[in-house]
């Protein structure tokens, strides 16, 4: 089981790095953004390639970020629910989900999308739009962000396993505190534990 955490911790040091990047994506997107906006109005002038170039930014954002979030847990997840449930239960449910869905899932995507990339490079395509920017850098972004998913899902498959054995003692990676989704399911779970005992 030791070599397969050490693969995992790398993975989850490479997702890390990615996650300080996508910040610094956010905010070249927010000063091209105001640029644009600041030219635009002042000189009316402006260039599809500008509007482009945020589209590239936000699909750089989302696609390369996707294997960060599943990495801080932080996707979509009945909060509620899995804060009611044991953490042996909740790693079970993980397991499932990474093994029937989230990572096969993600290599169909690569595997479909790797074509529509190989297609537009080898053509050259172009926007459509006049002054429009070259399309394959974007293009490119989906299978590769599919494949930072699979392989943060080979991580947190690994770290459930690891778990569920009892050679970690952590089902995922732990962050210091309770994220803002924690304390919300506890204060709605207290909220119902009062109302409750108040009916009573």
């Amino acid at each position: 089981m030791t070599p397969l955490l050490k693969l995992s911790g790398l993975i989850d040091r490479f997702n890390e790095f990615l996650g300080k990047l996508i910040m610094w994506l956010v905010l070249a997107a927010v000063v091209i953004s105001t640029v644009n906006a600041i030219i635009r109005k002042a000189f009316d002038m402006s260039s599809n390639a500008w509007l482009e170039i945020q589209w590239y930014l936000f699909a750089g954002v989302f696609m390369l970020g996707v294997g960060y979030v599943l990495l801080k847990n932080a996707h979509v997840r009945i909060d509620f629910i899995a804060s009611r449930l044991s953490k042996r239960t909740n790693a079970i449910i993980d397991l499932i989900g990474l093994i029937i869905f989230t990572i096969p899932l993600a290599l169909i995507l690569v595997d479909l999308s790797w074509p529509l990339f190989t297609r537009a490079f080898e053509s050259g395509e172009m926007s459509a739009n006049a002054g429009g920017l070259i399309r394959w850098p974007v293009i490119l972004l989906v299978p590769v962000g599919f494949a930072i998913l699979a392989l943060q899902g080979l991580s947190e498959l690994i770290k459930r396993v690891a778990f569920l054995t009892g050679h970690r003692k952590e089902p995922f990676s732990v962050e210091e505190g309770q994220s803002d989704e924690e304390k919300l399911a506890a204060e709605l779970a207290a909220e119902a534990e009062a109302k409750l005992q108040g009916a009573r």
